[in-house]
């Protein structure tokens, strides 16, 4: 990727589409306690917001410090205007399952007009915009830090939209509960592009969704739109969600721990096989497997030594998704030591180690597998006997540039 005009504009901090609210050089001796972007835009009296008509695109992990959702905390403070909630894949309260939405409601709890955004991009979002009468759009939810996990192409489609319907919009910072450290895994091929993926990043990008807003204004949107972003304070790229000090809410019903998302960017790619990838379980994402499975997959996948993870021979038996009431057999991940541990390469070898020991093994039949990877290859190399060393050093070249390309818009050291 080269470096093009809208780059140097939203690298420049030029207010009309990239500018940040910096982070002090100091937390205020608070040592490693994580100040979100919600939590100084609020301590700033929303001077940010001030005049402002605003809409918040959010669901139930836009909180406080003290787990009070930011829409009731702002709609109670004179000193900011919320005039419209608009609600992603799950809604805004969180009451849908996976593929679904809340749709248009007023929200009972303090009477504000919920906009439904789930499916809606271009125009069609950007018309939902123009009717709910704001000129101030934020952004305020958690992310997993998987390229496949929607909600950062909502971001992306809020970003679009507000541009197309002339709004100003905000991001208020959160951590990437998995860190920052680095990129992993394959970048998608544009002609791969769906709502799990809309442009070419990696799999497991390490950015947080300011960072990433960053990045879809300088090098994707064909019209950038009037950017701000409110960063954290002590945040570090090497810290993982549990050392923030920040409350956990699922983002989505199948997210429930910083534990499953520490996995999700591998094994999610399960969800293109006919194996379960958990759900309907305790800990989906962590639980792989299928009928007719033994013991013989998870000591295949010891014997790859892979950094960081340990595997167990585990049954169990779905309540709903794939198998659902059924027993199943397959492994359980257990990550003894989350900074050595890779997750994308984990989901390739625990694919490649499936298909070696289990005869029953397929992918979906609409090969969704490549939509989550980005393209046909890791699913035709996988077929064709590669192992998953062979599989990663192929996305080797595409990964290195994603990262110089990345490099432009990190906010955190």
């Amino acid at each position: 990727m080269t470096l093009s005009r809208r780059s140097l504009l939203a690298t420049t901090g030029t207010a009309a589409v990239g500018a940040a609210v910096p982070a002090p050089a100091s937390d205020g001796g608070a040592g490693h306690r994580v100040r979100t972007g919600f939590e100084r835009l609020a301590a700033d009296g929303y001077a940010q917001l001030s005049g402002r008509k605003v809409g918040v695109v959010t669901n139930p992990t836009g909180i406080t410090r003290d787990v009070r959702h930011i829409v009731d905390v702002m709609h109670a403070d004179d000193r900011v205007r919320l005039t419209a909630v608009f609600g992603p894949e799950h809604g805004f309260r969180g009451t849908a399952q996976a593929g679904g939405s809340e749709g248009r409601y007023d929200d009972p709890a303090t009477g504000l007009p919920v906009y439904d955004t789930y499916l809606k991009s271009g125009q069609p979002l950007a018309d939902v915009f123009t009717a709910s009468g704001v000129d101030t759009v934020v952004f305020d939810i958690q992310d997993a830090g998987a390229r496949f996990y929607t909600y950062i192409w909502t971001l992306y489609d809020c970003m679009e939209a507000a541009a197309l319907a002339g709004k100003r919009f905000v991001v208020l910072d959160r951590p990437n509960p998995v860190t920052g450290r680095a990129a992993l895994g394959p970048v998608l091929h544009q002609e791969f592009a769906t709502f799990v993926g809309r442009r070419p990043i990696a799999q497991a990008h390490g950015m947080t969704v300011a960072e990433l807003a960053r990045l879809f204004n300088g090098e994707f949107l064909e019209k950038p739109v009037p950017l701000e972003t409110v960063t954290m304070t002590g945040w570090r790229r090497a810290m993982f969600f549990d050392d923030c000090g920040l409350p956990w809410v699922p983002p989505s019903p199948n997210m429930p721990t910083p534990d499953t998302a520490l996995v999700y960017s591998g094994t999610c790619l399960f969800e293109g096989t006919n194996l379960s990838e958990g759900r309907g379980t305790t800990r989906p994402f962590e639980l792989l497997g299928a009928e007719g499975i033994d013991g013989r997959w998870a000591a295949e996948a010891n014997k790859a030594g892979l950094p960081g993870v340990r595997f167990r021979e585990a049954y169990f038996a779905p309540t709903f998704s794939k198998f659902q009431g059924k027993t199943v057999g397959g492994v359980q991940l257990h990550v003894h030591d989350p900074a050595a541990f890779d997750p994308v390469l984990t989901g390739v070898a625990l694919l490649v180690t499936a298909r070696r020991v289990w005869d029953g093994f397929a992918w979906r039949p609409d090969n969704w597998i490549d939509k989550l990877t980005g393209s046909e290859r890791v699913r035709t190399m996988i077929d064709a006997g590669a192992g998953a060393e062979e599989v990663a050093a192929a996305w080797h070249g595409e990964l290195s540039a994603f990262r110089r390309t990345r490099a432009k818009y990190l906010m955190y050291r």
